[in-house]
């Protein structure tokens, strides 16, 4: 009877990872750290494999117009899916908000970021990242912000910038920059900073930060990608993890 039993276990296992599907997806830097929870979480529960690279909105545009693999894309903006879909790269109807980011001054130092627009005038402040405007969302954001507190053309000889918000985190982490505008989800959970110190910026100081998914092409018709997109769209789990970071779902 064992040896049955155990045949019986090891087929039924055979017969599911046969049956294994992997999906290839790339994801805007800011949602790291939500989408390797989600991806834990899917893969748990159907067996399928994400497999996901993390990076900056624009580089993925770039590798998208080169034939990358992906199937989809997670991007730190809604210009970009668009684009995707007005140039005949991925499936019209498939861009849609997936969360709507919020920006955060940060710094790696506790008890050293003020709330106050004057801070980042201040002498202790020597290098401030941004991520660049022209790449990056959170860059754009943090540009806005600055013009509308007056103080953009001030402090610009403090700044250090990134290419992405990745980067321009990495910066102010590792204290190449004293204090930087990164995105909140990167130094934020369940309600609470998750080290240094930083200010929660107003959202009405920049426009809103919608960030957008599509499908690609090369996942026409792929019932896997479907349900991936289903899952994240709809599972409750989920959408409480993504609110965790400190997105907001609309």
């Amino acid at each position: 009877m064992r040896l049955i039993s155990f045949f019986a276990l090891s087929t039924a296992i055979l017969s599911c990872n046969s049956y294994a599907e992997e999906i290839n997806i790339a994801v805007a830097a800011n949602f790291t750290a939500p989408m390797k929870e989600i991806a834990v979480m899917y893969e748990k529960e159907t067996g399928n494999k994400v497999l996901a690279s993390f990076g900056g909105t624009g580089s993925f545009y770039a590798q998208i117009k080169n034939n990358a693999p992906y199937q989809i894309l997670f991007a730190a903006d809604a210009k970009t899916p668009k684009k995707i879909v007005d140039e005949g790269l991925g499936l019209k109807g498939t861009n849609k908000p997936y969360a709507f980011g919020k920006l955060v001054l940060w710094s790696s130092t506790p008890n050293f970021v003020k709330e106050s627009p004057d801070f980042i005038e201040a002498e202790e402040v020597k290098k401030i990242a941004v991520a660049n405007p022209k790449l990056a969302p959170y860059g754009e954001a943090a540009y806005q912000t600055m013009q509308s507190w007056g103080l953009l053309d001030k402090v610009k000889t403090k700044f250090v910038t990134g290419d992405n918000i990745g980067k321009t985190y990495q910066f102010v982490k590792t204290g190449n920059a004293n204090v930087g505008f990164v995105a909140l989800s990167q130094v934020y959970k369940n309600g609470k900073l998750t080290g240094g110190s930083g200010w929660i910026l107003p959202t009405n100081l920049y426009k809103p930060i919608r960030q957008d998914v599509v499908v690609l092409n090369n996942a026409k018709d792929n019932k896997i990608v479907a349900d991936f997109l289903k899952y994240v769209e709809n599972n409750p789990k989920v959408k409480e993890l993504i609110q965790s970071y400190g997105y907001a779902l609309n």
